[in-house]
């Protein structure tokens, strides 16, 4: 694998890396971002991100918000798939920013990005609701990933109060310990707010994502879509509906 570009700033170091086409994106050593021009699905955890749209119909997304870019991975598989009117892209990091510009394709015509803090630029937010909100926030501590944004009650709040009528509520996890501790499970409040909830997940990784949704749905209805559409019909995931006891 070639070294494509490498930075120190600050004590952290950066690095996109090659495979052919792929690029990847390494901070301090923890892998965030893979993406390949070339190819439906960029081969980890990030495409699960993506399959939670599926819940809903194409048309129905036109809004999107990314809190944490990374690389942008994500973005471009929304591109691909899902075209929405709009794509923000929130990012503290602006070293993941110039990558993401750079080496990963996101130009101002594929989302709009922001150098800011999640929780203040939602807190500050007016503009129109999302359809599908992304919450991948993470950063390093010794080489491992770690959250970057404890998942309680006020946070899930603040997210929901920025969610449309129908909107879906995508967030990573490290661990099921971690998904499992997120505030959905210990509020009943959250409960009433989210009619649907899933867990994804892929044999070679430990992170769990936790999907959130507005309305009554159901795995079959998933896995349906991603049916009729060439280049995810055959990606081999796992899913749990979750039901609070």
């Amino acid at each position: 694998m070639a070294i494509l570009w490498r930075k120190e700033v600050n004590g952290t170091n950066y690095e996109v890396r090659s495979a052919g086409a792929t690029r990847r994106l390494y901070t301090d050593g923890v892998f965030h971002s893979q993406y390949n021009p070339d190819k439906s699905l960029a081969g980890g955890i990030w495409d699960l991100l993506l399959l939670p749209a599926f819940f809903s119909t194409q048309d129905k997304i036109k809004r999107v918000l990314v809190l944490g870019v990374g690389g942008g991975a994500v973005i471009q598989q929304l591109q691909r798939y899902i075209s929405p009117d709009e794509i923000i892209g929130v990012e503290l990091n602006p070293i993941h920013l110039y990558v993401a510009r750079k080496f990963f394709s996101i130009s101002k015509s594929v989302a709009d990005l922001h150098e800011a803090d999640a929780i203040q630029w939602l807190k500050d937010y007016k503009g129109p609701k999302f359809d599908l909100i992304i919450e991948d926030l993470f950063s390093e501590d010794n080489g491992e990933p770690v959250r970057a944004v404890v998942p309680t009650a006020q946070w899930f709040n603040l997210l929901n109060k920025n969610m449309s009528q129908q909107g879906i509520l995508v967030m990573n996890f490290i661990s099921h310990t971690e998904f499992r501790d997120a505030a959905y499970f210990s509020s009943k409040s959250l409960t009433q707010r989210f009619k649907s909830v899933f867990q994804l997940s892929l044999p070679l990784y430990e992170n769990r994502i936790g999907v959130f949704l507005k309305q009554q749905s159901s795995s079959g209805q998933l896995r349906e879509r991603l049916l009729k559409i060439s280049g995810l019909r055959n990606f081999k995931y796992q899913i749990r509906k979750i039901i609070k006891t």
